[in-house]
């Protein structure tokens, strides 16, 4: 198993405030209002306001968020995987 599987994912959540992501692979895209997070697990996509990302450590998968948390969603990461393959790939497959 690699390094990257070992990892545990985790979610904290604290008054709907501020919390902590761990078992991150990649942030796909953040704004104030929505952060998405390629996670262990899956599409993490978390809703709210004045969302703000205060620190990343993508070397341990680990995320610290805060604002205003309305939702967090989690969705299959499957289609962003294979939109990282090649064209080629993808046809031949």
């Amino acid at each position: 198993m690699d390094e990257i599987r070992a990892r545990v994912h985790k979610v904290v959540l604290e008054n709907r405030s501020s919390g902590t992501v761990t078992g991150i692979q990649e942030v796909v895209s953040f704004d104030e209002n929505q952060i998405v997070l390629d996670t262990d697990m899956g599409l993490l996509t978390i809703k709210g306001k004045g969302l703000h990302v205060n620190r990343l450590s993508l070397e341990k998968g680990e995320t610290d968020i805060d604002g205003t948390i309305d939702s967090m969603v989690y969705s299959s990461n499957e289609a962003y995987r294979r939109s990282g393959e090649s064209l080629f790939a993808r046809l031949f497959k």
